[in-house]
């Protein structure tokens, strides 16, 4: 099932690094922002969740829950959790469920070794659980910034007030 902007995001029910039950219906009436990463502690995806972090409260005072997914299990999340201080929920996705619901369980190809694996791509979803934006080309540096509409590093954003941030990104966008 291939995904599109304006197309109802698939419900789950998964458990995030504790061990709880998370589904997507949980978050009705918010925004989400459902990030796809292919590994705990690896480097690329330890930049994305570093710029995710540095720069929640921006995130929040936007209006955005952020959850991280991949096919590592709770254990692994925690760990990565605590090195990292991760602010936000890692949801284990061991049998890959989600990742098919929403395509990111994919082939790819390394050294010209092909395998499955984990697609970065970040879904960004309104609060009626319709999908607004995709994000498939994850600048894992500057993810957070992606996500709230403008190319320059948002961390230099994270003490100004959320409506500059926010009239920011608007204004970045049009």
């Amino acid at each position: 099932m291939a995904l599109s902007i304006g197309s109802k995001a698939p419900d789950f029910k998964t458990t995030d690094q504790d061990g709880n039950t998370v589904k997507l219906s949980d978050f009705k009436g918010r925004k989400v922002v459902l990030y796809f990463y292919p590994k705990d502690m690896t480097p690329g995806c330890t930049a994305e969740a570093c710029s995710l972090r540095d720069n929640y409260k921006a995130l929040q005072k936007a209006g955005y829950e952020v959850l991280g997914i991949s096919a590592d299990d709770e254990k692994s999340h925690r760990k990565f959790i605590e090195k990292e201080k991760l602010p936000f929920r890692l949801l284990a996705d061991t049998d890959k469920t989600v990742h098919h619901l929403y395509g990111t369980w994919v082939e790819k190809s390394m050294y010209g070794r092909k395998y499955m694996g984990t697609a970065r791509v970040t879904f960004v979803i309104d609060e009626k659980g319709i999908v607004q934006e995709i994000i498939e080309k994850v600048d894992t540096k500057n993810h957070a910034g992606q996500i709230l509409g403008h190319a320059e590093p948002v961390a230099k954003f994270a003490k100004a007030p959320a409506k500059k941030v926010a009239a920011k990104a608007i204004k970045k966008k049009k």
